[in-house]
Order: structure tokens, then sequence, then C-alpha cells
């Protein structure tokens, strides 16, 4: 059952102490905001529009702009709410709704990188069986799978946050709802809540991240015994921007469960803006990435603006 203090709404924090300036704060995370959505969204209509980026691999870039704009949409009324509004308070069921799509995007995040390690694996490795082994069902498969991993395994720590009884303060040290931030208001045993979420990383991020650099120790293998310098180079090319997405994505991950875990001493500003730099940089960054890095989109790009100039 809900106590009587549960129903209460959770009070959202943003830059501690420069409250008088979260007007202008809120200004470069306006642009940053904008740069993603039309970034992104610019890269999945260009993926939709171009039969030429109907391949494999710009179905998972797809999934990945999808995933990265989700992120943003999650996260961002509740942050320009707290910097533009002052408005700091959010229901609970609304909280914990927004922590579920948060931790889920994040995982699915992962698992798209992951496949489109898998992806690169087959272009190098088998470039003959390439499209006999990533047929547009199996795509399809691989997409849905990873979908379902990430919003299948958030459920269980999730769900126990609805029912749990909240007598302690209900102030969160974020702009928006993370799970681990809200269990700790909780008046409850929270040792499922605090042991899953160990588990679930082990098992998502961690094998993710080993499963990659094992796919391109494989692929450096397979590069390193082509005798051509100028085949091994547009081999390794094709791989850029996956390893780009790869790095970018990792290390704000580590970046932050390391100030999570080791910096309790570390100043509350750089935790919160280890946090904002998890969620802005890697969306923000993608569509750059793929956009400089990428010949095929480059075309596309040229392409759209090309024929909205004649137009």
């Amino acid at each position: 059952m809900w106590s009587n203090n549960t129903a209460a709404p959770f009070l959202l924090t943003g830059f501690l102490g420069s409250e008088s300036i979260h007007p202008w704060i809120s200004i470069p995370f306006f642009f940053i905001y904008l740069s993603i959505l039309s970034g992104n969204g610019i890269l999945l209509f260009l993926i939709w529009n171009d039969h030429s980026l109907h391949e494999p691999m710009y179905y998972f870039l797809a999934v990945l702009a999808s995933t990265d704009l989700g992120m943003t949409l999650t996260t961002m009324p509740t942050v320009l709410g707290v910097l533009l509004l002052n408005q700091r308070e959010i229901a609970p069921a609304a909280c914990f709704t927004q922590s579920y799509f948060i931790h889920t995007l994040a995982i699915v995040e992962s698992g798209i990188l992951l496949a489109m390690a898998y992806d690169r694996f087959i272009a190098i490795r088998s470039p003959l069986r390439y499209h006999s082994i990533l047929t547009n069902s199996r795509v399809m498969k691989i997409g849905l799978g990873v979908l379902l991993r990430g919003f299948v395994s958030i459920v269980p720590p999730i769900l126990p946050l609805y029912w749990f009884p909240y007598c302690r303060s209900h102030v969160l040290s974020h702009a928006f709802c993370l799970h681990q931030d809200v269990m700790k208001l909780a008046c409850a045993d929270i040792t499922f809540n605090r042991l899953y979420p160990v588990v679930l990383v082990a098992l998502t991020f961690f094998l993710d991240a080993l499963i990659i650099l094992f796919s391109y120790i494989l692929i450096l293998k397979t590069v390193m015994g082509i005798a051509s310098r100028e085949e091994r180079a547009k081999a390794l090319n094709t791989c850029v921007s996956h390893i780009s997405c790869v790095l970018v994505f990792y290390i704000t991950v580590i970046g932050l469960t390391f100030i999570h875990r080791f910096g309790k001493h570390a100043p509350h500003v750089v935790h919160i803006t280890m946090s904002y730099v998890y969620f802005l940089f890697p969306p923000f960054m993608n569509p750059i990435i793929y956009s400089i890095k990428t010949k095929q989109i480059q075309r596309s790009i040229i392409h759209l603006f090309s024929e909205h100039g004649r137009a």
C-alpha cells in the first residue's frame, strides 16, 4: 500500500547554489537539445528517404538515432522545466516512468552498438556473404532482441518503486529521475534494488563492451591479413564511425560510474555536470560522427539540400 507520504511529489534539483543563473544555464542546454533533435531527426529522415541507405548498417544507425532522440525527449522536459521555469515538482508515477525510460534507453543504446559491431564484423570477415547473413528479417530480429532486452530487464527494479513508502526527504539530486536516486529515499528494504542493477550493468554494459572489443580484435586480425595497403585502409575506414560512437558512449558511462562510486568528496557540480555529459554528449556527437565519417550519408545530405535549393 502507498504510505501517506508516498503520494507527495518529488523535488527535482538543478545546479545547487546557482539557481539565480538557471535561466542563463538553460540557453546552452536548449541549443544542445535543438541540435540533438535536428541532427538525429535528419539522420532518420535520410535513412528513411534514401534507398541507397537501406542497408543493415544504416537500419542499426536508425535505431541508434531513435534511441538518442528518445533519451533526449525523456530528459529534456524536466531539465528545461527546472532551469527555465523553476518547476521542481514531479509526481511519483511520472518520476518512476521517466526513470524507467532513461535506464531502458541506456541499455538499448549499448545493445545497438553491439549489433553494429556485429554488422562491421560480418562486413569485413565475410564480405561476400554479408547480405545472405544479415538479411532484413535477421536485422529485425536483432533489433527486436536489443529492444526487448532493454525494456524487460529494467522492469524488476522499477516496479518496487511504485509501492515503496517514502518517509524521508523527497528531494532528488538531479533535474530528472534516476533509479539509484529515488530508491535511496525509500523507507523499505532496498537490498534487491541495490544488487540487481550491479548484476544488470555487468551483463549489459560490461559484457557488451567486452564483446565489441573482442570483435574488433578479430576485425583487426582479418584486416592485417589483407595484402593491399589501400584495401586495409578502406576496410578500417568503414569502422571509424562506429568505433568513435562506441568510445563516446562507453567513456561517458565509465566516467559517470567512477564519479558515483569513487567521487564521494567531489563537488556536487561535478556529479551533476557528468550526468548531463552522459545524457547529452552521445546523442549530440553520434549524428556529427556519422555525417563527417560516412561518405554515403554525406552524399545523401548534399543531395537533400541541393534538391531543396532547386525547389
